[in-house]
């Protein structure tokens, strides 16, 4: 169902607080939109909900927001793979928290075949991520576990590879540079960046 949607809300209701997004070949916007910063005043202001937490795709031809994902608890990552062919999000609700991997259907307008991908271990915190060339996930992780704190790289079928540690817990990631090769991460209270032997996917 399409409504019609503005940078701050979705038919006159105010979203609740857009935390990750990520731009398709075809221009078109996905992003979560989770409560995180209206729950306290730490990330924003206190406020009550007025929408559900929701995963959105935004036409940038019509301006049209379409709800593409309303099932989960907390939506938070979103990404895709490099042939956008799946599409990944990560849920913030549940303990431990899973990222799911959907199939991108109807001319990558629709989501359908839902499973986990990745089920993150007790104490294991993905946050936001990112894809390479190769479909690999580069997450960000931690909190609750120093050990654990720094970026979980997997592989397309959700198998660890890789693993930065860091001396502090990482919330979100890039790909940057001239040849998307170096990896920008950004953690409780410092920007962190490394050249890694990989490159970001054209949409990372």
């Amino acid at each position: 169902m399409a409504t019609r949607a503005t940078a701050r809300a979705v038919e006159g209701k105010r979203l609740n607080s857009p935390n990750d997004v990520s731009i398709k070949s075809d221009d078109s916007i996905w992003f979560s939109d989770p409560p995180f910063g209206i729950r306290t005043n730490y990330q924003g202001n206190i406020a009550p909900s007025e929408l559900p937490s929701n995963i959105y795709r935004l036409d940038p031809m019509t301006g049209e927001a379409t709800v593409v994902e309303g099932t989960l608890d907390l939506p938070n990552g979103v990404e895709f793979s490099p042939d956008e062919n799946k599409c990944y999000i990560e849920d913030s609700g549940p303990s431990p928290r899973p990222i799911y991997a959907y199939d991108v259907v109807d001319n990558g307008t629709r989501l359908v075949n839902k499973r986990v991908l990745i089920a993150a271990e007790p104490n294991g915190t993905p946050d936001g991520f990112r894809v390479d060339m190769d479909g690999n996930l580069w997450c960000g992780w931690g909190m609750g576990n120093a050990e654990l704190d720094g970026v979980k790289v997997f592989n397309p079928e959700g198998k660890p590879i890789g693993f930065i540690a860091l001396p502090e817990r990482c919330a979100n990631l890039a790909f940057g540079g001239r040849k998307r090769n170096r990896l920008f991460m950004t953690a409780s209270h410092s920007l962190y960046s490394l050249y890694v032997n990989a490159r970001g996917a054209k949409n990372a």
